[in-house]
């Protein structure tokens, strides 16, 4: 199995910018379809983003579209979240989440293995 751990988290202004890592271990990325969701105080986890295992395939929340962007360096075993325009609304727990499907999924439960996550705070 893989094992994922996020950085890049911080505190901001809104309409700044941040790159979240997830850095894989035990297994190659590149068998797994990634994603990333986040979680609000007092709110169930959402789905944010997702990239197929060779990258060529990206899917957004409509919240997201336009200001983030998912990455995946395979050769590196690392999955990138580039966010940017950030707004308040954007604070949340943001973790990272592997699957083995062949499917770019926005479904939780479709994603098997999972980061502890990283606090992405956004004030205005």
């Amino acid at each position: 199995q893989v094992q994922l751990v996020e950085s890049g988290g911080g505190l901001l202004q809104a309409g700044g910018s941040l790159r979240l890592s997830c850095a894989a271990s035990g297994r190659t990325l590149d068998n797994y379809v990634m994603g990333w969701f986040r979680q609000a105080p007092g709110k169930e986890r959402e789905f944010v983003a997702a990239v197929s295992r060779w990258g060529d395939r990206t899917v957004y929340a409509d919240s997201v579209k336009g200001r983030f962007t998912i990455s995946r360096d395979n050769a590196k075993n690392t999955l990138f979240l580039q966010m940017s325009n950030l707004r308040p609304e954007d604070t949340a727990v943001y973790s990272c989440a592997a699957s083995t499907l062949s499917v770019v999924s926005m479904v939780v439960p479709v994603y098997i293995y999972w980061g502890q996550g990283t606090q992405v705070t956004v004030s205005s």
